[in-house]
């Protein structure tokens, strides 16, 4: 999201379409950082939520992308 002020002092905003950092299919090794409100374990990357179920804040996995919506993707653990 971009501001820009315009005339009479009011701000015009400019919604930016950002890419998303990670793609279907990818996977990558993590680190858990702490717990969504659902209780899924969360890493940020680039400023983009990746939620990975039974995943515990501290926990170093291996991760595949199974999931990607604008918000937010879904990673599953690989063993």
């Amino acid at each position: 999201m971009v501001h820009r002020r315009v005339r009479g002092g009011k701000f015009k905003i400019k919604y930016v379409e950002k890419a998303c950092p990670v793609e279907l299919g990818q996977e990558m090794d993590v680190t858990i950082i702490d717990l969504a409100p659902n209780g899924d374990g969360r890493l940020i990357i680039r400023g983009y939520n990746i939620l990975v179920p039974k995943a515990k804040p501290r926990d170093t996995v291996k991760i595949k992308i199974i999931s990607v919506d604008e918000t937010h993707a879904v990673g599953q653990i690989i063993l």
